[in-house]
């Protein structure tokens, strides 16, 4: 359940419902735009994309609880819940909820996912476990990976 302080960046958000096609076209559309990997939210069946670009918000609710995924390339297996919410701005996800990695044996929570303007071919996911972070090669995490 979302917080009051996250559902008031709801208000004035554009929001697609109903059709996963369009909701995944316009979560490609909207990574694309801030300079990420398009591949980063590899989920199907979205009922409901939001994006409020005055706060810099976006979420994402699955029909299912769940979904994990494996990044082939990298051999990285990620959680996502049943939503997704994440504040944006160019090149970076931050205050991410609702995505976990697995490292060993252990789920961590990514908070943080960015690719710096000097090294756009790599992408880092920072962990809320002591900031733990690990960088990958972005072509890892394009659309179809």
């Amino acid at each position: 359940m979302a917080s009051q302080a996250v559902e008031s960046h709801r208000a004035g958000a554009e929001i697609v419902k109903g059709d996963d096609k369009i909701c995944k076209k316009k979560s490609v559309e909207v990574l694309e735009g801030l300079g990420l990997p398009t591949g980063l939210l590899p989920l199907d069946d979205i009922e409901e994309f939001g994006y409020n670009r005055d706060a810099g918000f976006i979420w994402l609710v699955q029909k299912k609880k769940k979904k994990e995924h494996t990044f082939k390339k990298v051999k990285q297996t990620v959680s996502y819940a049943g939503e997704v919410t994440a504040f944006v701005e160019p090149g970076k996800l931050k205050k991410i909820v609702g995505v976990k990695t697995k490292e060993l044996f252990l789920w961590l929570s990514v908070v943080e996912v960015y690719v710096e303007k000097e090294s756009p071919g790599k992408v880092t996911f920072k962990t809320g476990a002591a900031g733990l972070s690990e960088t990958f090669d972005a072509a890892a995490f394009a659309l179809g990976e």
